[in-house]
């Protein structure tokens, strides 16, 4: 249609470019057809070099075998290798992927599940806390003197070095003391290397991540050095399994359910995880 736009030699019959004459509503339909129903992500055309398996029939037998299902990743590695080394297992593994649940045969060990509370991360921007940072006596790299200052901690962002701060210790307390009270993303992965003189924010989307207890390491505090989770929370998450059972959530939104609840949301709001 559109060469015959083109080429038309007189302008007055060429008319107006028709979008709905141009692309048949029906091709993007039966495309992303075929795509749900086969699995093979790409053009029907050009199924050999279609992605296989984007799209599976989710799994019913069991509860559990849904779960497992569901937390199911990939290695895109050919199958028919004899490669051992992406196959075992790796000390980086520990708390995020099962060590046991993967199947026999060609693919042991190319696909792999993610243990039962490990999440992976959605990401948000890492201007806002380069900013904030800046506010709280980070140098940027461009003012760094490293003769005025050689101790000064190297602050990372997302894998970029930003800047460099005098007092990392500080800094730390302030980052983490933000995320505990949900001003950044809980997502955010904050990390302290003493011996290297480091500090790495990451705030990207796609890390795999698990939950952890908060220990209270406050040296001003009067319970230092045990768990921010107490017998209130656990009884309040009792509470929300009675309201759960009741079924007095049945037909509300997602932000009332929130609301009502106490929940793993009000585990993070309350800096206990």
């Amino acid at each position: 249609y559109m060469h015959k736009m083109i080429e038309a030699p007189n302008k007055d019959k060429r008319g107006e470019f028709s979008m709905v004459t141009a692309v048949k509503p029906s091709i993007i339909t039966q495309g992303l057809r075929y795509c749900l129903a086969t699995g093979n992500w790409g053009d029907q055309k050009k199924a050999a070099s279609a992605k296989a398996g984007v799209s599976q029939v989710l799994n019913r037998y069991t509860y559990a075998s849904t779960l497992s299902h569901l937390r199911r990743t990939n290695t895109p590695i050919g199958r028919d290798g004899k490669i051992a080394k992406p196959r075992q297992l790796h000390n980086t593994h520990w708390g995020l992927v099962c060590p046991a649940e993967t199947p026999e045969g060609q693919a042991c060990g190319l696909v792999k599940n993610l243990s039962l509370m490990c999440f992976v991360s959605v990401g948000t921007p890492g201007g806002p806390l380069t900013d904030f940072m800046r506010q709280r006596d980070m140098e940027l790299l461009e003012e760094y003197d490293p003769v005025m200052n050689p101790n000064a901690t190297k602050v990372f962002v997302n894998g970029t070095w930003v800047g460099v701060h005098k007092n990392a210790s500080q800094l730390m307390d302030v980052l983490l003391d933000i995320r505990r009270k949900g001003l950044i993303s809980f997502e955010c992965t904050i990390i302290r290397d003493v011996r290297d003189r480091e500090i790495k924010i990451f705030t990207d989307a796609g890390r795999v991540m698990r939950p952890l207890f908060v220990v209270d390491n406050d040296p001003r505090s009067d319970s230092r050095g045990t768990l921010m989770l107490k017998q209130d929370h656990v009884q309040r998450l009792r509470d929300d399994l009675t309201i759960l059972a009741g079924g007095e959530m049945n037909g509300m939104s997602e932000e009332e359910r929130d609301a009502n609840i106490f929940g793993w949301k009000g585990l993070i709001k309350n800096g206990v995880v």
